[in-house]
């Protein structure tokens, strides 16, 4: 697993999804292993531990700055008392 901190954000067009975003040596790393083509944008399958909730769930590919971002679920923000522009420390192992 590899770890990072990250603040939690979100955007108004994306409704209630919440997400924090890979630093970008992370991003680049990942980017450089080969891979088949991915399904569903280019989603990579992950589970990410934030504190004491662990889930399985994908990262995505930002166009704009190149790097990943890790869509935060609500139930893993409840259960650890997270809220929008938090930092949170993420354990991120890659399933694919």
């Amino acid at each position: 697993m590899t770890a990072f901190s990250a603040d939690l954000w979100n955007l108004e067009s994306m409704g209630a999804w919440v997400f924090v975003t890979l630093p970008l040596d992370l991003s680049l790393s990942i980017k450089e292993v080969p891979r088949p083509p991915a399904p569903g944008f280019g989603s990579l399958r992950v589970v990410a531990r934030i504190g004491d909730t662990e889930s399985r769930t994908s990262i995505f590919p930002e166009a704009k700055t190149g790097r990943y971002v890790l869509p935060v679920k609500k139930a893993v923000r409840v259960a650890e008392g997270d809220a929008l522009g938090d930092t949170v420390t993420v354990d991120l192992e890659l399933v694919d």
